[in-house]
Order: C-alpha cells, then sequence, then structure tokens
C-alpha cells in the first residue's frame, strides 16, 4: 500500500510538470551580474541582496562574477555573457561610442571616491598646490579627475614644467617611499593602505592627520563611478527582471547603510582577500559614496552626468558630445516604487561609524 501511495505522489507529480505548474526553482529567472572588480566592499550591497534573500523574494537566481583586471564589463555583457554590468561612467561613454549597446541604468554612487592624498609637510592642500610636483596617478582612464582638476587650475599635465605626472601601480609604495609629492588614492581602499602602514618617525600607524587630502567633489571635477548598465537588445524583453534586480539591490545598499557589521562579514564570507578593518573602513566609505542620495539611490542626477560627460569630452576619453541616452532613470524610478513608501531611498539620516584600522588593514 505504501509504495502505490509512493508511486502516486510520483505520478502526480509528473502530471503536474506536464501541465505547466513549475517548481519553486523553475520559477526563478536567472541574471548574471558583472563586477568591476573583484569581491570587496565595493560591491557589498549585491553581495547583501543575495545573502539576504533579497533577489530571492524577486524571484531571482543572481550569479555574481568577480571582476579583475583583464576583464572590461562593457565587453562581457554586449556579449552576452553577463545581463548586467557595473563600472565607472567614462568608461560607459566610451563604450557607447565604439557602438556598444549598452545604457546606464541606476547611478549608485552619487560622489566620487577618488583623492590625490599627500603628508601634511608638503604642504599640499589643492590642486592648485600640484604645480611643480612629482603627482602619482593611476593612468589609462582613471585620471581625469585629476587632470582637469590641474587644468582648471592653470596647469598643463602633458607638460612636466608644470606638473610632472607619474605613472602609480595600483598600491600606495610611491608616496610611503617618497618617490611622489602626491598620490592618487580612493577612499575606500588606497587611502586606507596609507593608514594601514607604520610611519617610521613614530612606530605607530599613520593617521588623517598625518595627510592632507585634495577631494575632487570640492575640486569641482567629479566623475560619477559605480553604476549599473545593461543592453537595450537585453532590456526589450527584461524591463520587469532590470526593475526587480534593482529593487532589491537597492535594497541590500540600504542594509549595508543600516548594518555595516554584518555587511562587512558578508563580503568576507564571499572570499574577499582583504582583511576584515581593511573591509570595515571600505564599506564605511562606500556608504559615504552612496548615502545621503537627494534623489534617491539609483537616480541619476542630470549635472553630476553633464560633469562626467564634459570631462569625458575635453579628455578625448569620447570624440563626441554625450547625450541623455546613455542613461535611464525609468527604471530606477520604477525598483523605488516597488519597494514602497517605508523604504528608505534617500538616506538623509546616515552617519558614518568610526573604523579603527589594524597594520595591513587584518
Amino acid at each position: 500500500m505504501k509504495r502505490f501511495a509512493l508511486a502516486l505522489v510520483v505520478a502526480l507529480g509528473l502530471v503536474a510538470g506536464v501541465m505547466g505548474q513549475p517548481t519553486k526553482a523553475q520559477d526563478m529567472t536567472k541574471v548574471t551580474l558583472q563586477l568591476k572588480w573583484v569581491a570587496q566592499a565595493q560591491f557589498a550591497g549585491y553581495y547583501a541582496a543575495a545573502a539576504k534573500g533579497y533577489y530571492k523574494d524577486m524571484g531571482l537566481d543572481v550569479e555574481i562574477l568577480p571582476g579583475g583586471p583583464d576583464i572590461i564589463p562593457e565587453q562581457v555583457v554586449a556579449g552576452g555573457k553577463a545581463n548586467i554590468g557595473l563600472d565607472w561612467l567614462p568608461s560607459l561613454l566610451a563604450n557607447r561610442e565604439q557602438g556598444t549597446d549598452i545604457v546606464n541604468i541606476a547611478q549608485v554612487y552619487t560622489r566620487s571616491g577618488m583623492r590625490e592624498i599627500s603628508f601634511v609637510d608638503k604642504g599640499l592642500k589643492t590642486s592648485a598646490d600640484l604645480k611643480g610636483k612629482k603627482v602619482g596617478v593611476w593612468l589609462g582612464g582613471n585620471e581625469f579627475e585629476l587632470f582637469a582638476a590641474l587644468v582648471k587650475n592653470g596647469m598643463d599635465p602633458q607638460n612636466s614644467a608644470d606638473v610632472e605626472i607619474i605613472s602609480q601601480p595600483f598600491d600606495m609604495s610611491l608616496l610611503l617611499n617618497g618617490d611622489v609629492d602626491a598620490a592618487a588614492a580612493m577612499t575606500y581602499n588606497e587611502l586606507a593602505q596609507v593608514l594601514e602602514a607604520v610611519n617610521p618617525a613614530t612606530g605607530k600607524l599613520y593617521t588623517l592627520e598625518d595627510l592632507n587630502v585634495i577631494d575632487f567633489n570640492a575640486e569641482g571635477t567629479a566623475m560619477l563611478q559605480d553604476g549599473l548598465f545593461a543592453s537595450s537588445e537585453w532590456l526589450k524583453d527584461n524591463e520587469e527582471t532590470a526593475t526587480k534586480f534593482l529593487a532589491a539591490s537597492f535594497k541590500g545598499w540600504a542594509f549595508c547603510r543600516d548594518n555595516v557589521d554584518e555587511c562587512t562579514k558578508i563580503v568576507l564570507d564571499a572570499g574577499t582577500a582583504l582583511g576584515e578593518s581593511h573591509q570595515k573602513w571600505q564599506m564605511n566609505e562606500v556608504n559615504k559614496l552612496i548615502w545621503p542620495n537627494e534623489k534617491g539611490i539609483g537616480v541619476m542626477d542630470e549635472a553630476a552626468f553633464k560633469q562626467t560627460a564634459d570631462i569625458s569630452l575635453s579628455y578625448k576619453v569620447i570624440s563626441k558630445e554625450a547625450d541623455a541616452s546613455a542613461y535611464r532613470t525609468d527604471l530606477a524610478t520604477k525598483a523605488l516604487e516597488m519597494l514602497g513608501a517605508d523604504f528608505d531611498a534617500n538616506g538623509k539620516d546616515f552617519a558614518p561609524t568610526t573604523v579603527e584600522l589594524k597594520e595591513g588593514g587584518k
């Protein structure tokens, strides 16, 4: 009798499948996200959305692909290997001009995290003070905020008589060894690398009081960084999926805003190679780039887009003026509507935490 009952259950299950009643796993829509870099708190909101089940709640099975130095997210998305990608806006504009069919669907970072830092004894407080100095920066597309600030202050970045530009590796060795007067740093990464290093004069870690930090947001030459994009072709049939993805991602970022410690642990569990104190610092600094957000997380600011586009044109990242067709705000707006009135999309009461860094970022 038990065997008959079991056979009946199996048979009914087969009939249900034939009649088009899929299992929960079959109900899930697959979405692949291509990151700009390896797993770290720079992308914490997406890892949190996966870990907390926000994507699953939206009926999405999201795969997060780490990036790296040889991975260009725009090409991955254009080639159909990912549905959604993440990169800095100037890169998206350049790829669009080359014929890549992609569009920004959510601008997550509202402020630039790029800085130029120096030790206080150099007396370099603004971009104008960099005249005649050795200035480190990552070349190959990361230099334009600095170059725009130099030009704004009457210097030609290509003229060593004005300023000597030094190609900087992706660490802070040149600054720490005294080989440059100032060096480029992201607030959430390389700045922390300096603060995790021991000051030989004191035997203790460097502090912010030891540094002058030039903020390109304050200099008026900041460019938009981490934004989400997709191909127009994919969006034709997947606007609802994209909207659900954005809603869950925004919820993940809000969770990281309000739960720095837990979100840091989620990133550590994702397999990052960076230490706990470094990741917590990064989480805190990334939150500052997103919150508070006047328009609501993900909604592109027209003036910020134009500033980025204008600088991109000035430095020949693009050869013709970019227009508003490079981005959409409707999907991000719909995603926020989907989250409802109780969702805090602006984070106006956001307050950063205080993070104690350890030597080497451990």
